[in-house]
């Protein structure tokens, strides 16, 4: 596909974000499709995995609905924060193991490239992404809360990467983004010793924002959504999203070539203009993401 091509298909499923749903009360509801929901809400997105009675177990169609919409989110500029969460007791107890009989190398090849392909949507999508974890967060589900940017916890909420007793490996990316978010050795330990790490464990670790009671969740994660859609600049946040998620891919040097570059761009916009001026005159600024 032409990069003219590619950037026509990303702006009709930018249109589709808001075109598929209907205006109810100020928010925007996208059609539920391949068990996952997905609503607006003025500059939020809210993604919610709708399989409760499967434990939100990922099936294919899933993980696809799951592309589209973040490539969609990718394609916008007037979004300022996603919600990803699950219905039911658990955010998301991994794949459905029943896709997985029968599977010989090659469909299990595409199938662990489908599913990092989705999680890298979901990490590189430009927007920030918030989890909202209870319950289980386990293998593929793990993976797929590890893909976002931050995490809010229920109290009972377990990360789990459980694979190696199915005689695999994670496959999502688990193996690289728990390793970077908490080492090696604490990966590992969940990984081939069975160790989940539970809510408080996490927030030790660095690996979720915020531990709050259950019934606290939905409210809390959206909270922090709002805090990011009121105080941080739409571009400088997409920068600071950049500077981390690709910066973390590139060896130090580039990385932070990358960080300068992001900063320098930043002042041909209106925003960093706007940021200066509200800041020397002691007021509030007001954004346009231009």
């Amino acid at each position: 596909m032409t990069k003219e091509g590619s950037e026509g298909e990303d702006a009709r499923r930018a249109d589709d974000i808001e075109d598929a749903g209907e205006e109810t009360g100020g928010s925007v509801v996208v059609e539920e499709r391949g068990a996952v929901a997905a609503e607006r809400r003025g500059a939020l997105l809210f993604v919610r995995l709708e399989r409760p009675a499967k434990r939100n177990a990922l099936t294919r169609a899933m993980l696809e609905r799951l592309g589209e919409i973040f490539a969609r989110v990718a394609a916008r500029r007037d979004l300022r924060a996603v919600v990803l969460s699950g219905a039911g007791p658990d955010f998301c107890a991994g794949t459905d193991i029943r896709e997985l009989e029968g599977m010989d190398e090659r469909a299990a090849l595409d199938k662990a490239r489908r599913g990092q392909e989705v999680c890298d949507r979901v990490e590189l999508c430009g927007t920030p992404v918030v989890a909202a974890v209870q319950g289980a967060a386990a293998g593929g589900g793990c993976e797929l809360a590890l893909a976002c940017h931050l995490r809010v916890a229920a109290a009972g909420a377990r990360f789990q990467l459980p694979e190696a007793r199915l005689g695999v490996v994670p496959a999502y990316g688990g193996t690289q983004r728990l390793a970077r978010a908490v080492g090696s050795a604490r990966a590992l330990a969940a990984m081939i010793a069975g160790e989940e790490i539970g809510a408080e464990e996490a927030l030790r670790l660095g690996l979720v924002n915020r531990v709050v009671r259950e019934d606290r969740l939905t409210a809390e994660a959206e909270s922090l959504a709002r805090s990011i859609a009121e105080t941080a600049a739409p571009l400088a946040a997409r920068a600071c999203l950049e500077a981390v998620t690709r910066g973390a891919r590139l060896p130090l040097e580039e990385a932070l070539r990358l960080e300068a570059e992001l900063f320098a761009r930043l002042f041909s916009t209106e925003d960093v203009r706007e940021g200066t001026r509200a800041f020397l005159e002691k007021r509030r600024p007001v954004f346009k993401g231009k």
